[in-house]
């Protein structure tokens, strides 16, 4: 489309993509660039320490690093103890700078390799949430990301009660999501692109529109959640193509990178709404009776599920582990 009828469509009645999604899916950016969120203009946003580590290679971004460098260096810790402050106050530094564009929530996470940590998820979730209430920031406004294991939910659950809004990650099954539901979390993101990944390398085969095995999770999900009337959100995550968010389009929120917001903002084809929570409410669901054996055991069960989540603590640890180097070299240790 050329840019003349895209400025005439845009001038006219006719929305692109990611203004009709918004209509009835609060969009959320998958971005620690502040640039990429004023753009396009989202309810909340997510970061995780890869996507902060990215940011502060950003010449526009390395200043915010120095800045806590400079401030925390003052402290009396030393070591791991340093790193791990300095680190802490990074994520919040950057949550606070993108609090000041969103007009909702920002969701920081813990440390991944606190994932069958439940007391450690706990006092690092406390922490994050001090940081940021010593910043004036509200905890209303705050997620805190854990993986979602049986002691990464039991952390969020007691959190919740001392009202410390959870934002459950790594999720690729039900079982995992009605654990959730019941533990009465805030939000949930089902991941739908490593789901499509899986099948698609497990089958030799691509999936495309309904039929793809991320899109039906989130689905199944999003049904079970309104059939039985629980309150916790369902933010669809992890998105290969623009395809998969056109087919949870009405989901409560999708979180989105840049490029995708992108290329939805340059399309003014029609979105129509493809989940609903009066037509999940009338279909014959039955429910998942969970305590933590059969927890375990239908986790075990799914072989997706379970290795996508191992994976996905894997690859966040390690995103934690480059980040502290990257301090620790600037620390000049």
């Amino acid at each position: 489309m050329s840019t003349a009828i895209a400025e005439e469509k845009k001038a006219g009645t006719k929305l692109n993509q990611l203004e009709q999604l918004k209509k009835f899916t609060k969009v959320v950016a998958d971005t620690a660039d502040f640039e990429s969120i004023k753009e396009f203009k989202p309810q909340d946003a997510t970061t995780n320490p890869s996507l902060v580590y990215a940011a502060t290679q950003k010449k526009q971004y390395a200043h915010l690093l120095d800045e806590v460098l400079t401030d925390r260096k003052r402290s009396s810790l030393s070591g791991a103890a340093q790193i791990e402050d300095i680190c802490d106050h990074l994520l919040v530094q950057f949550g606070c700078d993108i609090l000041e564009i969103v007009p909702g929530r920002v969701s920081t996470e813990t440390d991944a390799r606190l994932s069958f940590d439940m007391e450690g998820s706990i006092k690092k979730a406390r922490q994050l949430i001090k940081l940021y209430e010593e910043r004036k920031i509200s905890r209303e406004r705050i997620l805190i990301k854990i993986a979602s294991t049986w002691e990464g939910i039991k952390a969020a659950e007691e959190l919740q009660k001392e009202g410390i809004k959870c934002n459950l990650t790594l999720m690729f099954s039900l079982p995992q999501a009605v654990r959730c539901a019941e533990a009465k979390v805030q939000l949930i993101s089902p991941f739908v692109g490593r789901i499509y990944d899986w099948y698609r390398k497990e089958n030799k085969r691509d999936y495309s529109g309904p039929e793809d095995p991320g899109v039906q999770s989130v689905q199944e999900i999003y049904t079970y959640y309104k059939k039985f009337g629980y309150t916790t959100e369902v933010m669809g995550a992890s998105f290969r193509n623009v395809g998969q968010i056109i087919e949870l389009a009405g989901c409560d929120a999708l979180t989105i990178s840049p490029e995708l917001m992108k290329e939805l903002s340059e399309s003014y084809e029609p979105v129509e709404r493809k989940l609903d929570p009066g037509k999940a409410k009338q279909t014959d669901v039955q429910r998942l009776e969970l305590d933590e054996r059969k927890f375990r055991w239908l986790l075990n069960e799914n072989a997706m599920a379970t290795e996508k989540t191992a994976e996905g603590i894997r690859k966040f640890a390690a995103d934690v582990v480059k980040l502290e180097k990257f301090v620790a070299n600037k620390l000049g240790k």
